[in-house]
């Protein structure tokens, strides 16, 4: 037998089961023709499926969720990319035949009733036409319809940002009928999973708590229309926030304390510090409200920042404290008693030649030493004199200069009589008098009755020690008020946080 043989006798066994299954397909397709041409024959698509049986029609909707985000602040929105599907059914276009049901182009979406869906609170929601509209219409043999297509919804989102960035946000998803109200058209969720997501869906800066969703009646001008609703429970992540701004502030906080430990003749340096921390901190409350939006109550981070910001500038306030009422003169040579007396009754007195030289050795020892001073440490040692012998240019009449008493910072306190009490109600009121008095106390030597011993200037501030203690343990009592309010005291979610009295048209 040839070859060519055996493809005739194949070809004449194989034909008549194609040309069956041909012909069974083309019967079956000019079935379906027929049935869509029989149901629309006589349809009315502006009616609804109900129509004169005065009885709503009932839209049974689910959703899956393919992603979800981003959450914006600023805007105060979110988006989400979902399948949208919505279940009905209209008797006019039930039919018999072999087909339980048929998948229809969307060109019969323009001949066929179908509800006027909308979002109360979206903003800009679109259907994905990539590479065709993703649409899907199917009809059972019951009349029982499916229309499913695939959105990307962007919804308003009403926030509450008073407890930022620990806070908790209820964003809903409101959806109904435009024009049919609840005695034509009623919406209801399919069943008790209605809303899904898709598995291993997260959001980037929420954890999403609860998604419950609910049927209920929306009083409009209108009349009451059927309303659905979801809302997506998010619990933001303070990760993020902790890093970069809370973490930052604490320790530029804690840096800013290092000038207590700084001696105070170090004008410059502590300033400097001082306002550095300032400004970096301005630096962090401007970026972190890049994404707020300007709203009429201050939030948890702005609080934190307030509070940072307080115990920054405190500390530039307390170093204005010891530079004003505590540090006399530069702390490089005592001041002399003689120095703060009145000299008018000196400039009377005529001046003999010695009173002129000695004046003159003393001002050249007093400037000799503050130059020295400026080059090598000087010690608080009453023992420690030294003298020297000047001669006059009038007259061989040896002058000795009183004894020099030199001084360096030391650290003790500059001593007082008056009480505590008293001092600081001096300090607050800026009494000059006092001021001037506690300058000739740290400049003698000696008490005016011999009693006392020598008093050390521009010493280790008492106000820089309290400091040293109070800041760091105030800071922390507050610090620890600020997280427990805001971390223990969260309200819970209540369907009365989405404000439906504003969605109404």
């Amino acid at each position: 037998m040839s070859l060519n043989s055996v493809v005739i006798a194949f070809s004449a066994t194989s034909t008549p089961s194609k040309i069956l299954k041909r012909s069974h397909n083309d019967v079956v397709s000019r079935n379906i023709t027929m049935v869509l041409e029989n149901l629309l024959k006589n349809y009315e698509s502006s009616q609804l499926p109900t129509h004169g049986r005065e009885q709503p029609t009932v839209v049974q909707t689910n959703i899956l969720i393919r992603s979800m985000g981003p959450v914006s602040e600023l805007d105060m929105e979110y988006s989400m990319d979902c399948y949208f599907r919505q279940y009905w059914r209209d008797q006019r276009l039930s039919f018999l035949g072999p087909i339980k049901s048929l998948s229809l182009s969307i060109k019969m979406l323009e001949r066929i009733w179908r509800p006027d869906t909308y979002f109360y609170n979206g903003k800009h929601s679109y259907v994905h036409t990539i590479t065709v509209p993703n649409k899907l219409l199917r009809i059972s043999q019951d009349g029982d319809i499916l229309y499913s297509m695939r959105l990307t919804i962007k919804a308003k989102c009403p926030m509450e940002l008073r407890t930022f960035p620990m806070d908790r946000q209820s964003c809903p998803l409101i959806l109904g009928s435009y024009a049919y109200t609840s005695k034509d058209l009623v919406y209801r969720w399919q069943n008790e999973a209605s809303v899904n997501f898709v598995p291993g869906m997260t959001l980037s800066q929420f954890d999403l708590i609860s998604f419950p969703y609910r049927n209920f009646t929306l009083t409009r001008r209108e009349g009451d229309f059927s309303v659905l609703q979801v809302s997506f429970n998010l619990q933001r992540h303070t990760g993020y926030f902790l890093i970069q701004v809370y973490v930052p502030c604490i320790l530029i906080v804690v840096l800013s304390w290092v000038s207590f430990w700084i001696h105070r003749e170090a004008t410059s340096d502590r300033v400097g510090l001082g306002i550095t921390t300032v400004l970096t901190l301005s630096t962090i409350s401007l970026d972190s409200r890049t994404d707020l939006p300007k709203v009429r109550y201050a939030t948890a981070l702005d609080w934190f920042l307030l509070m940072s910001f307080f115990y920054c500038i405190a500390t530039l306030l307390e170093f204005a404290g010891v530079h004003y009422f505590t540090k006399v003169g530069s702390g490089e040579i005592p001041v002399d008693e003689d120095d703060w007396e009145d000299f008018n009754e000196s400039e009377d007195e005529p001046a003999s030649a010695a009173d002129l030289v000695e004046n003159a050795v003393s001002a050249a020892n007093r400037a000799g030493r503050r130059r020295s001073s400026l080059i090598c440490p000087i010690y608080n040692n009453s023992a420690v004199y030294y003298t020297s012998k000047r001669t006059s240019l009038t007259s061989n009449v040896q002058v000795t200069p009183p004894p020099v008493r030199l001084t360096m910072e030391r650290t003790t306190q500059t001593e007082t009589r008056l009480p505590k009490w008293k001092q600081f109600i001096y300090c607050l009121k800026g009494d000059d008098k006092f001021r001037k008095q506690r300058q000739r106390e740290a400049a003698s030597a000696n008490g005016g009755d011999g009693r006392h011993g020598p008093r050390h200037v521009n010493s280790v501030s008492l106000i820089d020690r309290a400091a040293r203690v109070l800041f760091p343990a105030s800071f922390g009592f507050f610090n620890l008020i600020y997280w427990m309010i805001y971390f223990m005291y969260q309200d819970d979610f209540k369907w009365g946080d989405s404000k439906l009295g504003s969605l109404g048209h």
